[in-house]
């Protein structure tokens, strides 16, 4: 086979606190059981972060395990933690805020900067503002740039891959069929995008940015409008099926057919904030062989005693 026909596609998996106990029956099942799962896949990294970081610009959380057990339980798998701290609007007296300084102190790995064979810890990030501050004081980590940045036009798409202290892009879904684009970049380019999958917001949404903005505003306490989504069908919340007919959507035939052959190889599966059986749908869907599927959910939930209703 060729290098080409060999590469990995690398997921990166939500819900690093609000899915701890999910991943402790999953990540044991998937690295004993390889042969449920598609061999051109791994696990990239699980990313998220606990209730009441207010450099967090994604979805709250409700309730999270210690810190502690979930950096134990990465490092038993040798997993990358991503720490979502993507709020947009932070200010210069939010970088002192002791829960997130505590947070990147416990998660850094300075050996990393001396022995690259260690696994990297990584942080998702929006704002330039934060951005200098870890920078210069947790040089452990590596960075991430946002989807919340909303990043729709493919020369701001190219602009942040140029930009040194991102190692990976994560473009707006819109941009994830721009394949006339694409052709353009080069092999270091491709490498460094890492497309939102499964989004299933409307694809015209004028209001994606602010919409992020809105949850910026609340997890730093800031008063302000309620953000109301007019998006159609917005009353029906995300649905998995919807989202597979979204324009932007990329399947599992297209990631090892269409894209990895192109030479991208990182995918991001959303689902913060969602429920773990939602959750266990996309990794049935994108990481697990169609023939193995129930057995997976037979480790993970099912039992012969179960009733639904």
């Amino acid at each position: 086979m060729t290098n080409r026909q060999n590469r990995i596609a690398r997921y990166h998996l939500p819900g690093l606190f609000q899915f701890y106990t999910f991943y402790q029956k999953f990540l044991p099942l998937f690295y004993e059981h390889r042969e449920y799962f598609y061999d051109w896949c791994e696990i990239g990294s699980i990313y998220g972060a606990p209730e009441g970081c207010i450099w967090g610009g994604g979805r709250v959380g409700q309730g999270d395990p210690d810190p502690e057990a979930v950096l134990k339980l990465l490092k038993e798998y040798h997993i990358s933690g991503r720490l979502t701290f993507s709020n947009a609007l932070l200010r210069e007296t939010d970088l002192s805020d002791p829960k997130c300084n505590a947070l990147c102190a416990l998660f850094e790995d300075k050996e990393c900067l001396e022995d690259k064979d260690r696994q990297q810890n990584g942080i998702i990030i929006h704002s330039d503002l934060l951005l200098h501050y870890l920078r210069a004081r947790y040089p452990g980590f590596y960075f991430v740039s946002s989807t919340t940045k909303v990043l729709t036009e493919f020369k701001q798409l190219l602009a942040e891959l140029h930009r040194s202290e991102f190692c990976m892009v994560v473009p707006d879904f819109r941009l994830n069929k721009s394949f006339d684009q694409f052709k353009s970049m080069t092999p270091a380019e491709r490498s460094k995008v890492e497309f939102l999958v499964n989004e299933c917001c409307w694809f015209g949404c004028p209001d994606r940015k602010r919409c992020y903005e809105d949850v910026s505003r609340k997890n730093l306490g800031l008063p302000g409008p309620e953000h109301v989504c007019h998006a159609p069908d917005a009353a029906g919340g995300y649905r998995f099926s919807k989202a597979m007919i979204n324009p932007g959507f990329i399947g599992v035939e297209d990631v090892s057919k269409v894209y990895l052959p192109m030479g991208f190889t990182n995918f991001k599966i959303e689902g913060r904030g969602l429920g773990s059986a939602l959750l266990l749908e996309f990794l049935l869907y994108y990481l697990t062989k169609p023939e193995c599927q129930l057995k997976v959910r037979e480790e993970i939930y099912l039992d012969n005693t179960l009733d639904l209703f």
